[in-house]
């Protein structure tokens, strides 16, 4: 029997090498996509922004003190979907199990496909070398026997990194990733861990499960113990098939202000929108998943009367439900998922489907289709603003085979 093999593909700095891409003028420029506005943030940057200190997240008057002379643009989430959907139709012809994470990653399970493409270096390589050609984006890839292993290992080496953990070495990666890098540890957890003189996963390791779960909590200590021994915590439970249409940000650090969590949660709820319209879907219920500094989670759902037509309906559903929980914590996690899902583009009950909405639904399908021909079309939302990604701190540049 084969031994387990994911890999883990993560599009490089996405939303900028779309408008790169789109825009050649823009390469080898500190590039910031958000919006200038008093309450801004960073929803992605550049390598070459990122040099300066910029990241995702922080507020735009910040990221332009570090970095004066950035070009800011306007993120296009209909354009982002589009190309996501290229790469994921590349993905999905490679792999004969493929889950989407988010708009810009994905795992691939490869178990016993090294007779039909080769040993996993040359695997990758090879879906490298595909995602390029189909679109003109570069991605990092990781490789590991667990999704956690293949997510860490993604991550290691960026932008178009490629980095292989065998079997056996994965507390070895663990250790040489270190800490700080460790998937779901945020500044809180380094906190906490650093007053217990806990530095390393090696520190970690030295303690029984039992002293991690008494001091970090039930939950908190089960993980640190896992993670420590490069063991998957579980980090990806979604199915491949389409029971509901979601999407997730992991943060690092952890969002720390209401209005940082609502702009990832307006992306969000975009992004599954426009999935769900591109797949010929629609959904009766609003979902949202919430994972606090503390590993504490909660999940909520609300059905409501209206049928849920446009990205700025999904966004109101998801944003009163954040907001009746929000507790002020750090946030780790977010995800916006869409269920009740049938075929069709018409709502069950069409005496509730309001004319504007109607309208800004179709001006949604047009749109996207319009991005699906390659034309450059601005944003149909305009009652939606701020644009996020999913934090991302690389520090490497040059492109690195690695191998564990």
């Amino acid at each position: 029997m084969s031994e387990p093999l994911f890999f883990h593909v993560d599009l490089d700095a996405f939303f900028a090498a779309v408008e790169i891409l789109d825009d050649p003028s823009l390469k080898g420029k500190p590039l910031i996509i958000g919006h200038r506005g008093p309450r801004s943030v960073v929803s992605t940057c550049s390598y070459e922004a990122r040099k300066f200190g910029v990241h995702s997240a922080m507020p735009m008057s910040q990221a332009l003190r570090l970095c004066p002379g950035a070009i800011v643009v306007s993120g296009r989430m209909k354009r982002y979907s589009e190309m996501s959907r290229r790469v994921m139709d590349v993905l999905r012809s490679y792999a004969p199990d493929m889950i989407q994470a988010s708009i810009d990653e994905a795992y691939l399970d490869m178990t016993g496909t090294g007779t039909l493409y080769g040993d996993s270096a040359t695997s990758a390589r090879k879906l490298k070398a595909m995602v390029h050609e189909a679109t003109g984006l570069t991605c990092s890839v990781g490789v590991g026997p667990s999704r956690f292993i293949a997510k860490l290992a993604s991550d290691y080496r960026k932008p178009d990194g490629l980095t292989v953990v065998r079997p056996g070495l994965e507390e070895m990666f663990v250790d040489t990733v270190g800490l700080k890098k460790l998937w779901g540890v945020g500044k809180s957890t380094l906190d906490a861990l650093t007053a217990h003189r806990l530095f390393t996963p090696a520190d970690i390791r030295s303690c029984s499960l039992d002293y991690l779960m008494r001091t970090f909590g039930r939950s908190s200590g089960e993980y640190l113990w896992k993670i420590s021994r490069g063991i998957d915590p579980g980090i990806y439970s979604g199915e491949s098939k389409t029971h509901s249409i979601s999407a997730e940000r992991t943060f690092w650090p952890d969002l720390m202000t209401a209005e940082a969590a609502e702009s990832f949660l307006l992306e969000l709820s975009e992004e599954v929108m426009f999935r769900s319209m591109d797949e010929g879907y629609m959904g009766r219920t609003c979902q949202i998943k919430v994972r606090y500094s503390s590993f504490r989670t909660y999940t909520q759902q609300i059905t409501p009367d209206d049928s849920v037509l446009t990205s700025a309906d999904l966004f109101s559903h998801v944003r009163k439900l954040f907001r009746s929980k929000y507790s002020g914590e750090g946030i780790r996690l977010l995800g916006v998922g869409l269920s009740g899902l049938y075929r069709g583009d018409e709502p069950e009950q069409p005496d509730l489907f309001s004319s504007s909405r109607e309208r800004q639904r179709k001006l949604e399908k047009t749109v996207l289709e319009l991005r699906k021909k390659g034309n450059n079309i601005g944003r149909a939302s305009s009652g939606l603003s701020e644009r996020k990604e999913k934090h991302d701190h690389d520090t490497q540049y040059d492109p690195v085979d690695s191998e564990y």
